[in-house]
């Protein structure tokens, strides 16, 4: 056996002369990479001793606005509430909206059906009002008039179907008394680098 290795070592080198490349097996490449990646954090930590300290270091926080959307009395089943959030700016179209009963994923109230979020499509920013739609218990956002991507309401705004790939941003609620509050957002708004 070792005397076809031989063999094929020796043809491979030939090859390599005649094609001027290095010829190397797989199992030879992650031999040599894994030996050089060891080698480089090993003279990387000797050469270098004592510069990997933490640092105490305060985070800085942002709070969302604390903004009433409705009373609880406002929410009818299925009929969306508009509303802007986190503030008046561009792509802060948002809807509230009571699923009738069906149990969704960050919703509030007694049956946990109140749920929120924005009206923009993740894809290319395409607008989703008035495209809510009850479909035996789902409860759907869209599709989107540029490219029919729609939105589960019940799994926190997750994708359906469409070209999107990100869920939509789902605004955060809170019940005081028989006051709605939208408290913060979980994903960023189509069109912004942040939210604030």
């Amino acid at each position: 056996m070792s005397r076809i290795i031989t063999e094929q070592d020796r043809k491979r080198k030939e090859t390599a002369k005649e094609h001027g490349k290095c010829m190397m097996t797989r199992r030879q490449f992650m031999m040599y990479s894994g030996a050089a990646a060891i080698s480089a954090s090993t003279v990387s930590i000797s050469l270098y001793p004592g510069t990997a300290d933490a640092k105490n270091m305060k985070a800085r926080v942002v709070g969302y606005p604390r903004k009433k959307i409705a009373a609880l009395g406002d929410f009818k089943d299925n009929e969306p509430i508009d509303f802007n959030y986190p503030d008046d700016g561009p792509n802060s179209s948002c809807m509230a909206v009571k699923l009738g009963g069906v149990r969704a994923g960050g919703g509030v109230g007694e049956q946990r059906d109140i749920v929120s979020f924005s009206y923009l499509c993740t894809h290319q920013g395409g607008p989703l009002q008035g495209s809510y739609k009850v479909v035996g218990d789902q409860r759907i956002l869209g599709q989107c008039p540029l490219h029919l991507s729609t939105y589960d309401m019940r799994r926190h705004g997750i994708i359906v179907s469409g070209q999107a790939y990100e869920s939509l941003p789902q605004v955060l609620l809170e019940i005081d008394g028989d006051d709605v509050y939208a408290v913060g957002l979980m994903g960023l708004l189509f069109g912004r680098d942040s939210n604030l």
